[in-house]
């Protein structure tokens, strides 16, 4: 682990949106000091977006880390956020002392320290690279295209949160047990004690939405950490925590309180918006049961920010795309597709019938063959059918049970019945017999010969074949299983 002295790219933050309300507290400023978690430079201010770089179309995902060498770097202070308090970590980079550029995969908390994991390419010596580094090098930390939009979705998603969260509590008592920062674009949940009604959902949603277009005001509030504040969470009546308590092994001795005036003071860590404004909440209009033993509890979802955008642009899209295909307009969409599904079920019925009347014709025909081949013989049957439907060995049982069904008790028979789609890709392969060992002889033998495989039990066997079952191979090969078998 190395130390280096970060040199900050400035940024935009109101003046009054970091705010020290502690007489004794102050940022460190000897370089050979790391700020603590709590007070570093990616909390106290919101980051510029980046000049130069082309846009990113979506946040990341933080790389998982690779097999090679990894720096472990801590900074005199960072604006890559160490992942904590629900929010992942930050991606950056760091430029070192002669320019060059550090790909930071993530950023994790060590006690009250943030650690960057700095990748190391294949092409540097790791002596040579850590050498970049040593205590009291000046380097740059900073945020790329990527990793700024990766952040504003982060600070965008957690403000609303803490919105979702107060009005939750505040207007139908229903403490946030817990929350999830989800992979973008994916919406991010709360979860609460109860499901919640569309007319709940409505309420909350036109409250939150009417504070950000007031423009609330964000503020972070700091001060000493107590000890006997850092292991406590309020707890509901049946001893659930709500919340969480700070990690045991903080030791950056800081407490962080978000507030959102006139709304909310609640304990954080994360990154913040400095106001409501352009954070147009949409809450989904329904809530997701979960059952845990004996409680249950439920999971209300969420967008704001890029995501919402993401959200309506991609189901305007699924929408109009839909239209197009039923050949109506967006509003008639729930209409047609019902209509579609409840045709398909009819064909799926009148298809269902239409086989089980083939499969009996089948069945019928071989019968005839059966009774024609005469009774104290050992009637063996090959067939192969070309089916493309999504289900041929379901045909073929059909098949089976109506032949089956149509003969006495003393009927000897065995038949191979097979069936391939029109692609010649793959077979299915059914055997039945009225003798179990005639059915294990000429299972046995068509998987050695054929190279199908499958199982059974009794007087039934069945398998798939990949590959094309070709007339003059496989199906030749078949009968010639069956010609040597004798009851």
């Amino acid at each position: 682990m190395s130390g280096a002295t970060a040199v900050l790219y400035p940024s935009h933050t109101p003046s009054s949106y970091h705010r020290i309300v502690s007489p004794t507290l102050t940022i460190p400023t000897d370089p050979q000091i790391s700020v603590p978690v709590g007070l570093l430079a990616c909390q106290r201010t919101i980051p510029a977006a980046p000049t130069a770089g082309k846009k990113s179309k979506k946040s990341v995902i933080a790389p998982t880390l690779p097999q090679g060498p990894i720096l472990h770097l801590i900074l005199h202070d960072t604006v890559i956020f160490p992942e904590g308090g629900g929010q992942p970590t930050d991606t950056g980079v760091i430029i070192d002392s002669d320019g060059e550029p550090w790909q930071v995969l993530q950023c994790k908390r060590d006690g009250g320290h943030a650690v960057h994991y700095v990748n190391v390419s294949d092409s540097i010596d790791v002596d040579a690279a850590v050498a970049k580094f040593t205590p009291g090098t000046k380097v740059i930390a900073t945020l790329d295209q990527a990793a700024f939009d990766r952040r504003y979705d982060h600070m965008s998603m957690h403000t609303s949160q803490h919105l979702l969260s107060a009005l939750l509590e505040t207007d139908l008592n229903l403490p946030t047990l817990s929350w999830s920062l989800t992979t973008y674009p994916s919406p991010c949940y709360v979860e609460i004690l109860r499901g919640m009604t569309p007319e709940e959902i409505t309420k909350i949603q036109e409250r939150a939405n009417r504070l950000v277009f007031e423009g609330r005001k964000v503020h972070i509030e700091v001060t000493e950490l107590d000890s006997a504040e850092a292991s406590s969470v309020p707890t509901l009546e049946d001893g659930r925590a709500a919340g969480k308590a700070l990690p045991q092994d903080y030791t950056g001795g800081v407490k962080r309180v978000v507030v959102i005036d006139g709304v909310d003071r609640n304990p954080c860590c994360g990154t913040h918006m400095p106001t409501l404004h352009n954070l147009q909440l949409f809450i989904l209009p329904h809530t997701e049961a979960l059952s845990r033993s004996s409680t249950t509890t439920a999971r209300l979802y969420f967008l704001c920010g890029p995501r919402l955008i993401t959200y309506l642009t991609s189901t305007h899209s699924l929408l109009t795309s839909t239209a197009s295909i039923m050949s109506c307009g967006a509003p008639l969409v729930p209409e047609r597709v019902s209509q579609v599904i409840d045709d398909r079920k009819r064909a799926e019925k009148r298809v269902d019938a239409l086989e089980t009347e083939l499969a009996g014709g089948i069945a019928s025909g071989l019968v005839a063959e059966l009774n024609a081949n005469g009774a104290d013989q050992l009637f063996k049957k090959g067939m192969h059918r070309t089916d493309d439907s999504s289900n041929p060995l379901a045909f073929l049982n059909a098949i089976s049970l109506a032949f089956s069904n149509s003969l006495p008790p003393s009927a000897s028979y065995l038949c191979v019945l097979s069936s391939s789609p029109s692609s010649l890709s793959s077979a299915v392969v059914l055997i039945i017999g009225s003798d179990e060992k005639l059915v294990k002889q000429a299972a046995d033998l068509v998987k050695e010969k054929v190279g199908v495989k499958g199982g059974g039990k009794g007087n039934r066997w069945s398998g798939k074949f990949m590959g094309a079952w070709k007339k003059d191979v496989q199906e030749a090969t078949v009968q010639g299983i069956l010609g040597g078998i004798d009851a």
